[in-house]
């Protein structure tokens, strides 16, 4: 493919060489928003155009605002990994991937820019605009990939974007002292807790048993609905936080 017209209007096209159909006839119904994860934009660019890669996303947004657009929406980038949400694990299929230039965890993480922000909520408005897209569909990649992926991270905006119409998110409940469910733990409250993650989309067993992989999905949820504290246990605040964010889809959802 020489070239196409862009999706979001006053995005620069850069076409990258890694994408493919979307499979069972899949249409976008979901949002992940990554970081790169590498010292520069340029250097992210390129390595998402570079055919030895093999990865992709349909869009990369500068720190200076500029959006770049790689893959067709109606086709499949490579961005997702392996990842599940409700039980669906091909993920690519199913979304639109938005690579934000951030150097990371690994690699000094710092805060977002306030015009590459105001960007990603022009380009997911957008694109919700375009696509049957929810707003709890707004999704990080840690949320679809808990543990194997950290971004955007903790320092993402989220308050911003749900500001702008863009995601979902209910007030975190306040951090206080009290019981709390941790590594080890088995019991009804723990099965409650994971019944919880599950029906909001998270990939987790249903056991009764807080295991390592409950402990990393705990962390997921905690690094985008409740920043403050990221530490995989589930303390009274994440709790009712997930409650919240459970009542407020149901409140919202067809009757």
């Amino acid at each position: 493919m020489s070239g196409f017209l862009p999706d979001q209007p006053g995005a620069e096209v850069r076409v990258s060489p890694n994408f493919g159909p979307r499979r069972e006839t899949l249409r976008p119904d979901m949002i992940v928003l990554h970081y790169t994860g590498m010292a520069t934009g340029a250097g992210a660019e390129a390595w998402l155009c570079d055919p030895a890669s093999e990865v992709s996303s349909h869009y990369l947004v500068h720190e200076d605002g500029r959006i770049v657009q790689m893959v067709r929406e109606s086709d499949r980038a490579w961005h997702a990994g392996k990842s599940s949400w409700f039980g669906r694990t091909d993920i690519n299929s199913c979304s639109v991937g938005i690579e934000i230039v951030n150097p990371g965890h690994s690699l000094g993480y710092k805060a977002f820019q306030k015009r590459q922000i105001d960007a990603v909520i022009g380009l997911c408005a957008g694109i919700v605009g375009r696509h049957p897209i929810p707003p709890q569909r707004v999704l990080a990649h840690s949320d679809v990939a808990p543990g194997r992926k950290l971004d955007p991270g903790e320092k993402f905006p989220w308050r911003a974007l749900f500001a702008a119409g863009v995601g979902h998110l209910v007030p975190a409940a306040p951090i206080r002292p009290g019981a709390a469910l941790k590594a080890g733990d088995t019991g009804a409250g723990v099965e409650a807790l994971q019944s919880m993650l599950a029906l909001y989309g998270y990939g987790v067993e249903i056991s009764g048993a807080f295991d390592r992989q409950t402990e990393i999905v705990v962390a997921a949820f905690q690094r985008h609905f409740r920043r403050r504290q990221v530490d995989g246990v589930a303390d009274g605040s994440t709790i009712r936080t997930l409650e919240r964010l459970l009542a407020a889809v149901k409140a919202t959802s067809p009757k």
